[in-house]
């Protein structure tokens, strides 16, 4: 592999619900000591500064909550993105909640402003809502949607959002580039099952694959991401965003915000990734959603996490691109 990986430590839980995967990188750092590990002292990282004190504030937007402090991580993290793929690094990118995945699309499409950006989804979530549709107002939740500059106004339960949260989430959008920062057809969902109305009507009206997990076990691994692959064959790069509550909650771990059960097993998750990784495409991998404090396994999820990580760290660097 030609480009040395690099670690992006990006410890920001504010896109959340639920407090707590800003201690996620350290539980996985935790269960890599655990088990005599010298993977993070083998690869540069970087930390990526974080505005976590604003989870004090009132929010002003019940319906996108802390989205002016969202936007300014988002920002920082897709500068980090850019300059360290510019620098010819390849960025393994560890989060806290999910909103952060914005940051990494925009830096990524920054980086490579005429290549169509390919994004493997693997979650339990769609994460397709904006501020117009959420039921909850937590933005780790909405960055499939800025990522396509999708507001589904076309929703019956719209809400009434301020000019002010307007604003912010018209930046959000614009973020290293201005406009959509991919394409719906270039975006595959693996393991999503966990959805509302509003996002059940986007995945349709955008006609966005998704791979549940039934799916997957029934046709063959393999073959769906090959057929995957094949989907997106016309793009020149692969962004895979991976999210712990992919994973089946029952049988692995409920150290995640947001867990949901029937999802895929970690060797599961390895072996999907693994796959897309030998398409020799992927310029950058996102890890998220672990939270050590909603464990009740210990540092379980960390732990599997973690495994996953070593795991497709020995593909990557087996790989030339």
């Amino acid at each position: 592999m030609n480009k040395v990986i690099k670690l992006i430590k990006n410890r920001s839980d504010i896109g959340a619900g639920t407090r707590g995967s800003d201690l996620g990188i350290d539980a996985i750092e935790v269960a890599a000591i655990n088990q005599n590990s010298n993977y993070f002292n083998s690869f540069e990282f970087e930390d990526v500064k974080t505005h976590n004190e604003s989870i004090y504030n009132r929010n002003k937007s019940s319906f996108a909550k802390r989205i002016e402090h969202v936007l300014e991580q988002c920002t920082r993290v897709s500068s980090s993105v850019k300059e360290n793929l510019e620098s010819n690094y390849f960025p393994i990118v560890l989060s806290g909640d999910h909103s952060s995945a914005l940051g990494t699309i925009s830096g990524i499409k920054a980086a490579y402003p005429d290549k169509n950006i390919g994004i493997f989804w693997i979650d339990a979530h769609a994460d397709l809502h904006s501020p117009y549709t959420s039921p909850s107002g937590n933005i780790h939740g909405m960055p499939i949607a800025a990522a396509l500059a999708e507001d589904n106004l076309s929703s019956r339960n719209t809400n009434d959002v301020t000019s002010e949260t307007k604003q912010h989430w018209d930046n959000m959008k614009n973020i290293g580039l201005k406009g959509p920062k991919i394409r719906p057809e270039n975006l595959i969902y693996f393991g999503v099952r966990d959805t509302e109305e509003e996002e059940d009507r986007q995945i349709e009206k955008l006609q966005i694959k998704n791979y549940r997990v039934e799916e997957v076990r029934y046709r063959g691994l393999k073959k769906c991401v090959d057929e995957a692959l094949a989907q997106l064959s016309h793009c020149g790069i692969i962004y895979i965003s991976f999210d712990v509550d992919s994973m089946d909650c029952d049988t692995i771990s409920y150290g995640t915000g947001t867990p949901v059960p029937k999802g895929f097993d970690q060797y599961e998750i390895i072996a999907i990734i693994n796959q897309i990784i030998e398409n020799k495409k992927v310029v950058c991998i996102e890890f998220v959603e672990v939270n050590p404090l909603l464990d009740t396994k210990g540092n379980k999820m960390a732990e599997t996490a973690f495994e996953v990580l070593e795991a497709i760290t020995v593909t990557l660097q087996s790989i030339e691109n």
